[in-house]
Order: structure tokens, then sequence, then C-alpha cells
């Protein structure tokens, strides 16, 4: 059995060595074929190497779905300026357990990955920015970081290309909205974590006013193996719009909730019933979120036929996002899942955005009153009118993120608020 369980449908390309202890080890990571990407790379020119990934097909792998090798070839190549490529590993969106098992178990192939890209945007320093409550695997990593820089895999003169490439673990304090790259950029800079207004964009002016690329944990461990084996090898899997694998953190209402790798375009309903254990106590399905709790819900219906790729979630009614599935059962009260969403965001917002900050708060307000019986038909009217005006409205989409479970639950689950609403009035709470 894999780690934490495995299924002969899986395609473990990033996370094949999850639970092998040796993986973590430089001289167990190289057993395994560790750092022969890295040497791969710095034998060709870093428009090689971009071009390889952009063959690949991969997309970020941190919920935008960009292509990673366009965001790469978006870098300046004037070299007269320092180049920074920052890793985000300020995973901290509800559902989502994946990135932090990669640093705990490989950290070398995330290092790797790193340095792959550093070396193909011109950067001099690579910054891994972990969330604060990583305390084990952040350990992990920073351990495995100083057996590279001693193994001459980091520093000056990388694996003697003459290339020098520094690396830096940087731990946060616990922020949500340090996830959102330009937040994480003040943060790293040691300034309060706000998002910026865009433009200009990070690869024009990022981390310390310098060029700067993100990329997302996952994004930067499927590199190596992409690097080593092709970008065709990698479009065998997946879809034409979404090539290759991803890892899918399913959670909730299942008999084996866990970390799944599979091809991109996988169906959800067979993720749920035949790689996940189904539900526990044969109960039936009753709503899916696809991407992590910042998407749109998917009622039962709507997940029969979705494909999981970006493509595919979006022609559901929902998107991908970072693939944190999370699985509800015809026992889930989806007010109150719903309203402990939008109280996380509400805790969350940075209140630099009036509609955010003011917005958040108002919607938990009301989801709050409706489940405590004290609410009122015209309050779902009130929710849709106010969640309208918090989307595409801020800095950053922490706003959108509330808006999405809440109107997606009031279309296809409006009977359930109507219940609440109909019990309080007969119980006579005002």
């Amino acid at each position: 059995m894999g780690y934490p369980y495995s299924h002969d449908q899986e395609v473990p390309i990033i996370s094949k060595y999850l639970g092998d202890p040796e993986a973590r080890t430089l001289e167990g990571w190289k057993a395994r074929g560790g750092y022969q990407a890295l040497e791969k790379a710095l034998e060709i020119s870093p428009e090689d190497v971009i071009e390889i990934v952009k063959d690949s097909g991969l997309r970020g792998r941190g919920g935008a779905g960009f292509p990673t090798g366009l965001k790469w070839s978006f870098m300046p190549k004037d070299k007269s300026r320092p180049h920074y490529l920052l890793c985000n590993a300020d995973e901290s969106e509800p559902g989502t357990f994946k990135d932090r098992e990669l640093i705990r178990w490989v950290p070398h192939l995330l290092i790797e990955g790193c340095l792959i890209g550093a070396y193909a945007i011109g950067a001099d320093h690579v910054y891994i920015y972990c969330r604060g409550e990583f305390f084990e695997a952040t350990q992990v990593l920073a351990r495995a970081v100083e057996d590279a820089y001693s193994a001459g895999f980091i520093g000056n003169n990388v694996m003697g290309s003459g290339k020098n490439i520094d690396l830096t673990v940087h731990v946060g304090a616990g922020a949500y909205i340090c996830g959102e790259e330009t937040g994480l950029m003040n943060s790293l800079e040691g300034r309060r974590g706000e998002p910026r207004v865009k433009p200009p964009f990070p690869a024009a002016v990022g981390a310390f006013g310098m060029p700067t690329t993100i990329n997302n944990v996952e994004t930067l461990c499927a590199v190596p193996p992409i690097v080593k084996n092709g970008g065709e090898w990698y479009r065998q899997w997946g879809t034409e719009k979404s090539p290759g694998t991803k890892l899918f953190c399913v959670s909730g209402h299942v008999n084996k909730p866990g970390n799944y790798e599979l091809p991109l375009g996988f169906p959800l309903h067979k993720l749920i019933y035949e790689i996940a254990g189904g539900i526990p106590g044969d109960r039936s399905l009753k709503a899916v979120i696809p991407g992590g709790s910042s998407v749109p819900i998917l009622s039962a219906q709507e997940c029969e036929n979705c494909e999981l790729s970006y493509e595919g979630v979006e022609e559901a009614g929902s998107m991908l996002g970072c693939a944190s599935v999370i699985v509800m059962d015809e026992s889930t009260d989806i007010v109150h899942q719903v309203m402990r969403m939008a109280a996380f965001y509400a805790h969350e917002s940075c209140g630099q955005c009036t509609p955010c900050r003011e917005g958040t708060s108002w919607v938990t307000q009301i989801l709050k009153r409706i489940e405590d019986g004290r609410g009122t038909e015209e309050d779902l009217t009130t929710l849709i009118d106010l969640t309208d005006q918090m989307v595409g409205t801020t800095i950053c989409v922490l706003s959108d993120s509330v808006a999405a479970p809440v109107q997606s639950s009031i279309v296809k689950f409006k009977d359930e608020y109507v219940a609440m609403v109909r019990r309080g009035e007969k119980l006579g709470i005002t």
C-alpha cells in the first residue's frame, strides 16, 4: 500500500516516493535519479529549458492554471538587475494538503525544480515561502537545503556550470492572504501581507522591486521529470488543454481521504467511488467542492459527468482550482458549511479593500442569522446582491472566494435556506 492509499489507476510521477523516508535524504534521492534533470538542464540553454516546459503544456498547479513555460518566458532577458524565483508553499486553502506532503517526503524534488526554474529564468536567488504552520515540513526542507548546498547543487558554480544560485527558506506567520502572490512578496520583504495592485506585474516589478516569477510547489515538482523525459512524454497523460497528471486532495465524506495523482480529465464520479472508496455507510452524494473552498459548489447531478480537467470542471459549472475535492453526503448541512467558509474568509481578509473587508463580514453575519432561525427570504436576495458587488471589485480574489460558494449554494440548495427560514418563523424566533 502506498502513502496513505494507493490505487492501480494512479500515475505516480511526483508522488512516487511519498511515504519513503529514504527519499528525504540527499543520497537516497540521488539513488532514485535525483538531480539528473538539473544536470541535463544545465547542459542546454535556458531558452531550451523553457521550450521543454512549454511543450509539456504544464499549467500552474496553485489554482490559476496559467501555462508555466509561458510565465517563465515573460521574465526580462536583461540581466543587469537581479532576478528572483519565488516558490509559493503557503498552502492555506481549506481542503488542500498536497504541497506539505511533497515538502515532507520529497524535498529534493522541490529543490531541483526550483533550481531548474531559476536557471531557466536567469534568477540569482530562490525563495521558498512556507506556511507558518508547516513546522515539521519546514525542518525537513531546511535540512535538505543544507545538504544540497554541501553537495554543490546550490550556491556558487552549481554542478560546475558556472551558474550561481542561492536558495532561502522563508517561514510566514500563518496568514492565508500571503498565499496570494503579491501578498507573499510583501510579506517576504518584511511588510504587511497585503496584495498589490497590478500592473506592474511581478515579472517587471516583483520581490524587492526586481523581476520575479512565482510558482506553486506542485508546479515546480513537476519540472524535473518533464525536463528529464521531455514534453511529449508528459503529454501522454491528461487532455489537450490540461496535459499531465495532478495531485487531487480528496477529503470529506469518503472512505479513503488522501492525495491521489491521476491524469487530468479523470472522471470525478470515479474518483469518489473507485479511487477514494466511496461514501461511508452507502449514503448518497449531495455536493462536491472540486477545487478548494473558494470555487462554486457542484450538485450531485453535476458531478456525474464531470471530468477533472481545467476545462472539464468549468463546463460542469465550477473551477478545478488546486484540485481539492471536498465531498459532502446527504447528511451535510449546506448552509452551515457555507457559513463556515464565509467566516474563514472574513477572518483572513487583510482589510485593504472595502467590498472584501465589509462584505465578508456581512455575508457571515447574515448566514449566521439564517442558521439561527432569525433569517427571512429577503436575506437570500440580499446575499446575492451583496456578493455580486464583491466580485471583481477588489485587488485580489479573496472577496470572490466568498461569493462563489454562497451564490452557488443558494441557486442549487435554496430549499435548505428556505427551510431554515420557515423553521425559525414557525418557532417564533426573532
